[in-house]
């Protein structure tokens, strides 16, 4: 099969047209004068010329075809356009052109008609569009022309296709070059979007060039896409609880720490172990879902129950070593016992410490009269006592000093109260040194980032992990293009393909919005070859003198029928 041309008002259309058939498109407005005053509220510009058929012959590079296609403009018939709007005179004049459209062929081939006709536009036509199909309906007939609307997924009569696009296809047969049957495409299973994707680099992977990039959407966009279910679509959304316009079981927060002090599941793989797997330089802790292993560590064992083996280190971190005990009416003699100070203690023995017996005293002496000076704080202007060789401590003398320059000046916003410890950096100031034990509890480690969450206008390029863990976002335009079987990504990045020798995928223009425009008003490459090979098959039949086809699929053009009324054997007798 072979293209011979087409029409297209868009010149970037018509420049995509040249790049994916090799065929030079005709750039010509089909409008009528009137339609053309109605649609852009003007008269048309000096040097524009209404179309007519000839015109629709040159651009078939004086062909005459065997397949005509039509794709007439959408808008003012598409769900998306409101039903006011659609009834303006500006999307009259733009629905009128599918009748214009098939006039204008039908003029420019009346000497040969093209034995198949196919109208292909969106399935709300039929109800907007009825007074304009039943007018197109009685022109082809008027041609000679067998007519029949139908309604189908051409994803589904596509080969190996993973986007459901269901369509209005009138299509139409000329009975005195095709007497037999049409038959339908036959329709094929959907394939995953994975099995298209999985074969295209990442978003922004340079391989995948200017149309491979995450497209800018607003904030709130965004968010709902991160409340998308899975396999699901928009209307998920009405699951969520709202109060005042905010969501009520549901906090986002930003993931800030590009996961250090993160937490990994018990069934995932956690990432590369470094030199010093600590908790503030990666994700090193585990959800441990063995409850009952929790208190094998800090854990106090009940005092009726045995405790476990006692290890060479008996240390509260690393077993329950510890014990509840209910004796209370146990006296432990001379143990962590403490003797009032008018009596006498008990003989002290060679061991030094509380363990050993009652040797805490319950001095009533203040610390502050001056007569040993354990413990105590020397004023900042007076002299300290001797520092001996043997202090080691603020309990062999006045070792402390009570310091009035205070390291913090108290206003709104400042420090924390412990002189910078669990304090908080502002944006613009610099930290202080960073210590090889660095934790927020010893120093002000923590930042005060001023940059607020993004407003719901905000158009960003953001990565949200959704509620199923993984990442919701919207296709890139290219890979919108390989969905609807403009580039095969399994060919294109294969080795030795395009893709891989650094060649990238560009329609016309300079921005995702053109593109995806032209990707969206084009036909599925796959079902195009899908119809066309069927009609093609049916045409060389037709050719080769068979006027009769058996066909697996249901008929998709019919001859018309005619309805015999038979009186039953009954009433003859």
């Amino acid at each position: 099969m072979v293209c011979v041309g087409g029409v297209d008002v868009d010149p970037r259309a018509c420049a995509d047209f040249k790049q994916l058939t090799g065929v030079a498109q005709t750039c010509r407005d089909m409008f009528s004068l009137g339609q053309y005053s109605a649609f852009h509220g003007h008269m048309p510009p000096p040097g524009w010329v209404e179309m007519v058929p000839q015109d629709m012959r040159d651009a078939a590079h004086r062909i005459f075809p065997d397949i005509v296609f039509t794709s007439m403009p959408c808008k003012g018939f598409s769900g998306l356009l409101s039903a006011v709007k659609s009834t303006t005179i500006r999307y009259q004049a733009l629905n009128e052109l599918t009748l214009r459209g098939v006039w204008l062929a039908l003029e420019a081939f009346a000497d040969n008609l093209p034995s198949l006709f196919i109208f292909e536009n969106v399935p709300r036509i039929a109800t907007r569009g009825r007074h304009l199909l039943d007018q197109i309906v009685a022109l082809l007939r008027h041609y000679g022309y067998i007519v029949n609307e139908t309604y189908h997924d051409c994803g589904e009569l596509g080969d190996g296709m993973s986007q459901s696009r269901r369509r209005f296809l009138l299509v139409a047969r000329l009975p005195s070059k095709i007497p037999s049957f049409l038959y339908e495409p036959p329709k094929r299973a959907l394939r995953p979007v994975s099995d298209v994707l999985g074969y295209m680099p990442m978003p922004g992977d340079e391989l995948g060039g200017p149309m491979h990039r995450i497209p800018s959407l607003q904030w709130k966009t965004w968010v709902r896409l991160a409340f998308v279910e899975a396999g699901s679509d928009w209307r998920s959304l009405n699951k969520l609880a709202v109060e005042d316009g905010r969501l009520k079981d549901y906090l986002i927060m930003p993931l800030v720490h590009s996961g250090m002090l993160g937490v990994n599941e018990w069934g995932q793989p956690m990432g590369t172990i470094t030199s010093r797997g600590m908790p503030n330089n990666g994700n090193f802790s585990v959800a441990d879902p063995r409850q009952q292993l929790y208190s094998a560590g800090y854990g106090v064992t009940p005092w009726g129950e045995p405790s476990g083996a006692v290890s060479g280190e008996s240390l509260p971190s690393n077993g329950r070593f510890s014990v509840a005990d209910p004796r209370l009416t146990i006296k432990h003699n001379n143990c962590f016992r403490i003797v009032k100070f008018d009596q006498h203690a008990g003989t002290v023995t060679g061991g030094t410490g509380p363990s050993a017996g009652a040797q805490g005293v319950a001095d009533p002496r203040p610390a502050w009269d001056g007569r040993h000076g354990h413990l105590h704080v020397t004023d900042y202007e007076a002299h300290s006592r001797t520092v001996t060789a043997g202090g080691k401590g603020v309990q062999v003398g006045y070792l402390s000093v009570a310091d009035p320059r205070p390291g913090m000046q108290r206003e709104k916003g400042d420090h924390y109260l412990t002189g910078g410890h669990y304090g908080v950096v502002p944006w613009s100031a610099s930290s202080g040194a960073v210590s090889a034990s660095a934790c927020h509890d010893n120093g002000p480690w923590s930042v005060a980032d001023p940059r607020p969450m993004p407003a719901p206008s905000d158009k960003i390029v953001c990565r949200i992990q959704a509620l199923d863990g993984t990442w919701h976002r919207p296709f890139t335009t290219l890979e919108l293009a390989a969905l609807q079987t403009i580039i095969d990504p399994e060919e294109w990045f294969a080795p030795g393909g395009p893709g891989s020798l650094g060649q990238t995928f560009v329609m016309d223009g300079s921005s995702d919005q053109r593109w995806r425009e032209g990707i969206g008003n084009a036909v599925p490459r796959k079902s195009a070859k899908a119809i066309g090979t069927v009609m093609g098959q049916t045409i060389l039949l037709a050719r080769s003198g068979e006027t009769f086809a058996l066909g697996s699929t249901p008929i998709w053009v019919q001859p018309l029928a005619v309805a015999l009324s038979v009186q039953p054997l009954a009433d003859l007798s």
